[in-house]
């Protein structure tokens, strides 16, 4: 009976280290790809650009692979203990790192079920991480851009967006990432806030700043970045006018528009009962779904209904009875606000209307409620955490404080520890230099 070789691959970018590695375990018996799923890979680090199945098809043609099977877990062990191979192959790129703990593991696994562990060096002068900076300057179009939202909830626990307002705040979002245990961790997409939009204008946040005027900045941000963008659609407006809102974005590549069920002069919903907050009907709000689903061309685009039952001081059931109500007239998925600070009727509210809608994304802005993590949302049922005004809130009050220090010392000498480096600001941005 043939030894079997085990290999566990992401299969998105293929060059010919990832040939030489089925090449070499192909040397010791018959090759076992454990194809990582697109759950397995966006839990660790960026979504792959193509599906399971689309690597599948790549992979299963090439010359030395025996059998592909899905690897659903970052972690080797559970396809280890159930295929039981002779040896496992792996590059020695993760003798250190975030990728050592996950080395041991798999030592400690192979030494139980009498396996062997093959590390062949990694093929200089390229990798993947490599070959995806190179992609990501290629930069990416409408299409790609607007289907990923869809497969990033479909694939992760919960996915992460961060506010952005201009091209630098986009370019964070792009390429920060941090590490978290074993994970590296990054940020998942962009929301385009119509509150720092309109603030760093100076001007209120009334939906003052018109949709053409939104979508100039708007493509300074799509120019520098390829992850999906969601677009703060305030009420939508009339909904003769939202039909042209969804047209727009869906053509420009935006992900999801999310509108919310106010009508008269719009005010920020953090004012809570403080200011007007004056409620559509639940009618008339579904027939502005209602016209914008038979507006959009794609099935990718997305419009999220928000409900502002608990701003409006209402309770969860009169929040759950308008959100099954905009589920029903078309809404890809809900977003539920509140201003209270301990984020129980959040959770009592998804919990409800989970029991409704087991798989209708659930988006939540936890401004008022921050102290609890996304792994606690998670649970609730949550599928997308926007973190909605961080970036200008952080940016404000360091400019202030550069400011205030010119000003007291008659120079920028005692400044320079608040700002960035000159030369690295003229290294910041591909193709200063």
């Amino acid at each position: 009976m043939n030894k079997r070789v085990y290999l566990g691959m992401i299969g998105d970018i293929m060059h010919p280290g990832l040939i030489n590695i089925i090449n070499e375990g192909a040397k010791y018996g018959e090759v076992i790809i454990g194809l990582f799923t697109d759950k397995a890979i966006a839990t660790h680090q960026r979504l792959p650009y193509m599906t399971y199945d689309q690597r599948k098809n790549v992979i299963e043609n090439i010359k030395g692979v025996s059998q592909i099977v899905p690897q659903d877990e970052w972690s080797y062990v559970p396809n280890l203990l159930k295929y039981r191979p002779d040896y496992i192959i792996h590059g020695d790129d993760w003798c250190e790192g975030v990728d050592s703990e996950l080395r041991q593991q798999v030592f400690d696994t192979m030494e139980q079920i009498g396996g062997k562990v093959i590390e062949i060096p990694y093929t200089k002068g390229i990798n993947s991480s490599s070959l995806d900076k190179e992609i990501k300057k290629l930069g990416t179009t409408p299409d790609i851009r607007l289907k990923t939202l869809r497969r990033l909830i479909a694939a992760k626990p919960i996915v992460r967006i961060l506010e952005v307002h201009d091209g630098l705040s986009g370019l964070i979002v792009e390429n920060l990432e941090a590490e978290r245990g074993t994970s590296k961790v990054s940020f998942d997409g962009m929301w385009s806030s119509s509150l720092t939009d309109s603030t760093s204008k100076g001007k209120p946040d009334i939906e003052a700043v018109d949709l053409t005027t939104r979508m100039q900045d708007l493509n300074n941000i799509l120019e520098c970045t390829t992850k999906p963008i969601i677009y703060d659609g305030d009420t939508g407006g009339k909904p003769e006018h939202f039909v042209f809102t969804v047209r727009t974005l869906e053509r420009n590549g935006i992900s999801a528009v999310i509108i919310e069920d106010k009508i008269g002069l719009k005010k920020n919903s953090l004012f809570g009962t403080e200011a007007i907050q004056t409620q559509d009907s639940i009618e008339g709000f579904c027939h502005k779904i209602r016209m914008g689903k038979e507006a959009q061309i794609t099935k990718d685009f997305m419009i999220i209904a928000r409900c502002e039952s608990l701003i409006a001081g209402k309770d969860v059931e009169d929040a759950l009875q308008r959100c099954l109500a905009y589920v029903d007239a078309g809404a890809d998925g809900i977003m539920i606000h509140s201003k209270e600070k301990t984020g129980e009727d959040i959770k009592a509210f998804c919990k409800a209307f989970r029991k409704h809608h087991p798989a209708v994304p659930i988006v939540v802005v936890p401004t008022t409620y921050n102290h609890i993590k996304e792994s606690e949302l998670a649970k609730w049922g949550v599928n997308v955490v926007i973190y909605a005004n961080h970036m200008l809130r952080a940016a404000y009050p360091a400019m202030m404080k550069c400011a205030e220090s010119i000003l007291q010392n008659e120079r920028s000498l005692e400044a320079n520890p608040l700002c960035m480096p000159i030369k690295e600001i003229l290294e910041l941005i591909p193709g200063t230099k």
